[in-house]
């Protein structure tokens, strides 16, 4: 079965009814106007606003005080799917630990993107949305650096690896140098460049481990 990847769940949110939108607290609105959102994108629909509203059975005001505009939900949607991919990736590494784990996880995300269909059908309608959500500062950003930062540290913390930057600035650095070459498509290349993001992260990863025991020894 093909992985859908960053825009896939294990376990799909409930669609919520109609009534919900009545009866359902401020926070747990607008978790249902995000699954519903979040259903939307996997079957590979464009989310539309109005028809979210209508379907959750409130105005579009109120929609978008609970979720802001159109590109504020997405953004929640794909950060959310972010999330679910790389924890799944994390899960199904092999590698004992240290760089060789960090790799391993990073490449097996990527794929899981790569053969994501709800993603592919994202770049291929709204290719420019795509680009300003995932690929500029915002909460899919926040999220990867984020799980990379927990990966990172922890790896850091079992001794597994050493590095002369915190996890947090290290981990910004992956995601950009990785979404340049994963994304490579979508900024006027041909293909995903995961060997080459794979080769840069290693290469930076070994001169801060590197760097690290340098400076332990001396």
């Amino acid at each position: 079965m093909r992985d859908t990847g960053i825009m896939t769940t294990a376990t799909p949110p409930r669609l919520p009814r109609a009534t919900d939108g009545a009866r359902l607290g401020t926070a747990l609105t607008r978790r249902a106007a995000i699954d519903a959102a979040t259903q939307a994108y996997l079957r590979g629909e464009a989310v539309d606003m109005s028809a979210l509203a209508a379907h959750l059975g409130i105005g579009r005001s109120t929609l978008y005080r609970l979720v802001g505009n159109r590109d504020d939900l997405l953004a929640v949607v794909l950060a959310e799917a972010t999330e679910r991919t790389f924890r799944r990736a994390a899960a199904g590494a092999t590698a004992e630990g240290g760089i060789d784990r960090v790799l391993d996880v990073i490449n097996r995300f990527m794929h899981a993107v790569i053969d994501a269909g709800p993603l592919q059908t994202l770049c291929q309608h709204e290719p420019l949305l795509f680009i300003r959500l995932a690929l500029l500062p915002g909460p899919v950003e926040q999220t990867a650096a984020g799980l990379i930062a927990e990966m990172l540290h922890a790896e850091i913390t079992a001794g597994r690896l050493e590095t002369s930057l915190p996890a947090t600035t290290l981990s910004q650095a992956i995601v950009r140098m990785c979404d340049a070459h994963l994304y490579a498509p979508l900024l006027g290349g041909t293909e995903p460049e995961t060997d080459t993001a794979l080769d840069l992260v290693a290469a930076l990863l070994s001169h801060l481990n590197r760097s690290a025991n340098n400076l332990t020894t001396r």
